[in-house]
């Protein structure tokens, strides 16, 4: 699959989930639905005007097109994309989960022209400012894929394709039944571990002390990820810009704690 084609819009949000939970990422006509809690709630808040416009203009030059399954943010197993293809080049290739506004990747992307960027994320609003920016910053090294992160790392991306994998300020989830919805948790390192090439890094950052621990504990029982730190917390990513995320958790007087870690050599 190659080609800077615009996707087709998503089907609406109304089916139902495992468990009596309404999925809001699922057709109504789908034939099976996620197994698993997504980290995220889609909702279809109205774009403004210029997002509107940057999502015609400029979704042909950088949205990844991808094959759906049954939900609407879904990547139908299978289908894998080549990156050199995508980009035209073979690069090293950072990935940014939940990249929001786009700050962060547009940053990066726009500064460090020898590296190609992917910034996922579910929120169309979010990737129309990506775009815009980007377009604006001559980023042309970035592509965005509107997805569930899971599923990119399991499906789209080639096993030992990423050099970096940036997860920055998720959603919390901090209310305790609603914990089993973080993306780190669970799978995700298996996950994390499959898309990153042997020594590529994971760098993770939150303001929520006890995700932050959580991260920690899960990523501890992962044999393929060695920390990249020594003591509690990694030093703050140098790379990482500051955002309204970061900055909306220092005034409010939250610590901000960094992860980071290696992949491992993988068997022979």
């Amino acid at each position: 699959m190659s080609g800077r084609r615009k996707g087709p819009a998503g089907p609406p949000a109304t089916a139902g989930y495992p468990g009596g939970m309404p999925d809001p990422d699922a057709p109504e006509s789908a034939p099976r639905f996620r197994d698993k809690p997504v980290s995220f709630v889609r909702r279809s808040g109205r774009m403004s005007d210029a997002q509107e416009r940057a999502w015609e203009e400029l979704s042909g030059t950088y949205l990844l097109e991808v094959e759906r399954d049954a939900a609407a943010t879904s990547i139908r197993p299978g289908t894998t994309i080549d990156p050199a293809l995508e980009f035209g080049r073979a690069a090293p290739l950072v990935v940014e989960i939940g990249s929001g506004q786009g700050h962060a990747i547009v940053h990066a992307a726009s500064s460090d022209q020898g590296r190609d960027f992917i910034a996922v994320e579910v929120f169309r609003a979010g990737l129309a400012r990506t775009m815009l920016d980007a377009d604006r910053a001559g980023a042309r090294n970035l592509r965005l894929v509107e997805a569930n992160a899971p599923e990119v790392l399991e499906h789209l991306l080639p096993e030992a394709s990423v050099d970096e994998l940036w997860i920055f300020f998720p959603d919390p989830w901090h209310k305790a039944r609603h914990n089993k919805r973080r993306l780190v948790a669970g799978e995700f390192p298996a996950l994390a571990a499959r898309a990153l090439r042997d020594g590529g890094i994971l760098r993770l950052a939150t303001d929520w002390e006890d995700y932050a621990l959580q991260m920690r504990e899960v990523l501890a029982g992962a044999a393929d990820l060695v920390p990249a730190f020594d003591g509690e917390w990694a030093e703050r990513f140098d790379g990482r810009i500051m955002t309204a995320f970061e900055r909306k958790g220092i005034a409010k007087g939250r610590d901000i704690r960094d992860l980071t870690y290696r992949r491992g050599p993988r068997t022979p």
